[in-house]
């Protein structure tokens, strides 16, 4: 469990000396909306970095202080270990995939490569709603097995950590469906648009982390 949570510290702290360096580095495409954004104030993209490290802070402590109360009933004599469905596994395929794909549509973006936006940003939205929706499996196979919310301990905080998880992905979602209309309907501009994807890519790659975090957790408890 400390090394769980050690890990969400380091997942942290890499993503956090990541934004500063974009923040001191600024590449080509944001040195172009530098006047536009400078007096953006809250909507700046110096104001956005801040913004997505700020949330990363606040949902690396969520889960932080989950998995300490995890740790801390896992102690008690009633904890009765939780078999994960075996769909488990092709999720979080999905998930990396979806990240990876990310990684190639933010790299389409830096390069101003527009012709791979709109395929790069659809399928990773595929692939992320694939992983969400195996999840909803995922819980509707422990139910069909007997294996309810209300059973033992270790079935509340499975339930709890994979639903406070997909929530985070859902609530990603909603950014990457409006990065994505612009890019299909020809809207905003191409700075801006690759901004917005390099942010969506970090916060994608961080819930994999975190994913791969509490996947492993579950696996061993």
């Amino acid at each position: 469990m400390t090394i769980a949570l050690g890990f969400l510290a380091l997942i942290l702290a890499t993503l956090l000396g990541w934004l500063l360096k974009q923040s001191f580095n600024t590449q080509p495409w944001v040195a172009e909306v530098v006047g536009e954004t400078a007096h953006q104030g809250p909507l700046g993209t110096n104001s956005r970095l801040i913004a997505l490290l700020t949330l990363l802070a606040v949902v690396s402590s969520f889960f932080a202080l989950i998995l300490s109360a995890y740790a801390l009933r896992m102690e008690l004599g009633d904890w009765v270990p939780l078999t994960e469905p075996q769909l488990l596994w092709i999720n979080t395929v999905m998930l990396i995939l979806a990240s990876i794909v990310f990684q190639w549509t933010r790299n389409a973006a830096v390069k101003d490569q527009q012709s791979r936006l709109a395929p790069g940003l659809v399928l990773t939205g595929l692939l992320t709603t694939a992983f969400v929706v195996g999840q909803l499996v995922a819980w509707q196979q422990l139910q069909s097995s007997g294996q309810l919310i209300t059973n033992n301990p270790a079935n509340a905080f499975f339930y709890f950590l994979t639903g406070a998880h997909a929530v985070h992905i859902v609530g990603g979602m909603y950014v990457w469906a409006r990065a994505t209309a612009k890019v299909v309907l020809g809207k905003g501009d191409a700075p801006s648009i690759a901004r917005s994807i390099e942010l969506c890519t970090i916060y994608w790659h961080f819930l994999l982390l975190v994913w791969l975090v509490l996947f492993g957790l579950l696996l061993s408890t």
